[in-house]
């Protein structure tokens, strides 16, 4: 019995950090799951008539400590990871497949859920509980309950080998990015680069006992590179390294394994009945159905690509007439976009970061929180963190009541994955008539503070950190019975609209006056940076909604069709991409090997659901900018019906409460200014 498979005895029921050891995991996990196999068994043996309580309510409550600690671990092998933990994983995913497939395909415990699902009519249950019945039955019938036993051990074998080749997958691109740095030892390869970019690049080469600066491809070194350096052979450099992530043929190659994942999760499909693996994940989607998807994408391609084309016709011009460039590459594109910008707007990146100290945002963050749902927040260091630079916070309501405790880790690091996302230790559920309130995280990599400077923030990693608060305020404020269904548990095309609606916030001056104030002096932003704000946020949308468009497009071209047929990776993508294409080809590159997204995390069918999202962000906003942006009455309705409800019921009948009436793509529209 590890530590981990006792109730911890710490505050707030936190995770106990400081106590774990790797050497624990795994034998933790074997406890875990002889316990959750028991609690099954109970189920299963009951000789009791099947009831909604004793068969579906108990099943959704059991397995509580293996949730807990899976949460746990897989959230330590995203931010804080090492090759003892990523040989556990490989070692633990398949145990936790193989006992997910004896649930799924336990014959005894799919009668029970199917007599109380056959009684539904004659069962008076709330419509969170009819919601957590079909949930429960479709649990089991698509993921080949119904299937004969030769087929249910060919759907075993199949998960198994996914569950492996995911994390496979994820770790080639973390070794991938480790990796590479690009040292330069003379000052004029660095021209252009902003003094705080510069001192962070010489920061890393000193802790890595090197002379001169390095450069690496974690984003909060690669993109201030990409979009100031003027060396065009650096930029080049560094651009292909990144976008060569798993395509090199060698050990961390992921050509195979992007085919494998594929070929597996359309042999997956088929088994169960469906036409491919996008046919099995959109009927559990707003969008329904792959046609639907690709009928979305490709009218909003219509929209966009004429002013795309555009934009790109300028800023080639631009790119000409200011260094006589002929051919505008993708090592281009950040560089004399962020000038032109500066040229329209005389607005860029440094002249914002100082009024956006990363405490002075996360206090913003805090002060919308509160000014719409009345939450508190208190930095708290009374509880355990995986690392040092962890923020931890208690979060209260109005009268004082625990809402959550949050977790922020804001900084690279090699145990790190690049990108921002949100995440849970624990989830929230009402169990024998107690509120068991969650403990939520936020996970960034932004610019380290340098023996100058704090950590300043593009306005890029501003709404980063918004989108991400709003994930968390999701988790945080879930008020629901059953714990699948609980915070960000609902559909992955309505999961994006309480992080991307925050967004909105930052672009307003209400809001920016509350905490967008100069590191040094404590000015307030000037009304006339925020007016250029607003003006520039819809540079480039047309360029920006296609390359969204694209990434949807591709994720589709893996799974909405018969991949067998398929087997070079980049000729592939390469037709995929080829109506949203503005820049030439680079040979030695490839998106599909480091697409994470949709190979290793959780969108694979789903990438499109972040442009779904924003057609509901976009219109729900424009009721907020109607009635006051931090008008409590829409506030109120924001929360009671999308961020406290979690997957109780119908994505759209719950946007139809809260908003009255179903999203229309104009207001997306309106905002991205490709509204003629």
């Amino acid at each position: 019995m590890t530590i981990l498979n006792k109730p911890f005895d710490t505050k707030y029921n936190s995770a106990p950090f400081s106590k774990l050891k790797n050497e624990d995991f795994l034998p933790a996990f074997k406890i875990a799951i002889e316990k959750a196999k028991a609690e099954i068994d109970t189920i299963t043996n009951n000789s009791e008539k099947p009831s909604f309580e004793n068969t579906i309510e108990a099943l959704d409550y059991s397995g509580e400590e293996l949730d807990r600690l899976s949460s746990i671990f897989f959230n330590l092998n995203s931010a804080e990871t090492n090759d003892e933990i990523q040989k556990i994983a490989q070692e633990v995913s398949p145990l936790l497949s193989e006992f997910s497939n004896d649930i799924t395909l336990n014959e005894d415990l799919f009668k029970r859920v199917k007599a109380v699902y056959e009684s539904k009519p004659d069962l008076d249950l709330t419509t969170e509980q009819e919601t957590l019945l079909d949930k429960k039955y479709k649990g089991f019938s698509r993921n080949g309950a119904n299937l004969p036993d030769d087929k249910k051990e060919k759907l075993r074998a199949i998960d198994k080998e996914l569950s492996q080749l995911k994390l496979k997958f994820g770790e080639h691109i973390l070794a991938e990015t480790n990796k590479f740095e690009m040292h330069l030892t003379s000052e004029s390869d660095l021209a252009g680069l902003p003094d705080g970019a510069k001192e962070a690049a010489k920061q890393l080469a000193e802790s890595k006992g090197k002379d001169g600066w390095l450069i690496t491809l974690d984003y909060p070194s690669y993109i201030p590179f990409m979009t100031y350096a003027d060396s065009r052979a650096l930029r080049e450099k560094l651009s292909k390294a990144f976008g060569r992530k798993g395509f090199q043929n060698d050990d961390l190659d992921n050509q195979d394994i992007v085919l494998k994942i594929a070929n597996l999760r359309f042999q997956r499909a088929q088994l169960l009945g469906y036409k491919t693996h996008a046919h099995f994940v959109l009927e559990e989607r707003m969008a329904e159905t792959p046609e639907k998807v690709n009928t979305f994408l490709n009218e909003l391609l219509d929209k966009a690509k004429p002013a795309a084309k555009e934009e790109f016709e300028k800023l080639e011009d631009f790119a000409k007439g200011l260094d006589g460039i002929d051919q505008l590459q993708k090592w281009d594109s950040a560089y004399y976009a962020e000038k032109l910008k500066q040229k329209l707007f005389d607005l860029d990146d440094e002249q914002l970061k100082p009024y956006f100290k990363l405490e002075n945002v996360i206090n913003g963050a805090f002060i919308v929180a509160n000014k719409l749902f009345g939450l508190h927040f208190e930095e708290i260091n009374t509880i355990d963190k995986y690392h040092k630079d962890v923020l931890t916070y208690k979060v209260t309501d109005s009268e004082g009541e625990l809402v959550s405790i949050f977790y922020a880790d804001f900084f690279p690091r090699a145990g790190k994955r690049n990108g921002a996302w949100m995440t849970s230790y624990k989830p929230q559920m009402i169990k024998n008539g107690v509120n068991k309130r969650p403990h939520v995280s936020i996970v960034c990599n932004f610019t380290k503070p340098t023996k100058s400077k704090p950590s300043l923030l593009t306005f890029n990693e501003v709404t980063t950190l918004f989108h991400e608060f709003g994930h968390a305020l999701h988790g945080m404020l879930a008020n629901t019975t059953y714990p699948s269904l609980s915070g960000t548990s609902v559909y992955w095309d309505f999961v994006e609209l309480p992080s991307q609606i925050l967004e909105n916030w930052c672009y307003e001056e209400e809001t920016l006056k509350l905490f967008a104030t100069h590191y040094e002096t404590g000015e307030v932003i000037p009304m006339e940076l925020i007016e250029k704000i607003k003006a520039s946020s819809t540079f480039h949308e047309g360029m920006q909604t296609l390359r969204q468009l694209s990434f949807g497009l591709l994720d589709m071209s893996w799974h909405g069709i018969d991949p067998t047929h398929i087997t070079d990776v980049k000729a592939h993508e390469v037709e995929a991409f080829g109506e949203t294409k503005l820049y030439p080809e680079v040979a030695e590159n490839c998106m599909s090997t480091a697409f994470s997204h949709i190979f290793q995390g959780g969108y694979s069918s789903g990438y499109y659901s972040y442009k779904w999202a924003e057609v509901l962000d976009a219109d729900a906003f424009e009721y907020f900018k109607q009635e006051g942006i931090f008008n409590k009455t829409v506030a109120d309705k924001f929360k009671t019906y999308v961020l406290s409800q979690g997957g109780t019921e119908n994505p759209m009948t719950l946007y139809k409460k809260f908003r009255g009436q179903e999203p229309k793509p104009e207001a997306l529209l309106r905002r991205a200014g490709l509204l003629k």
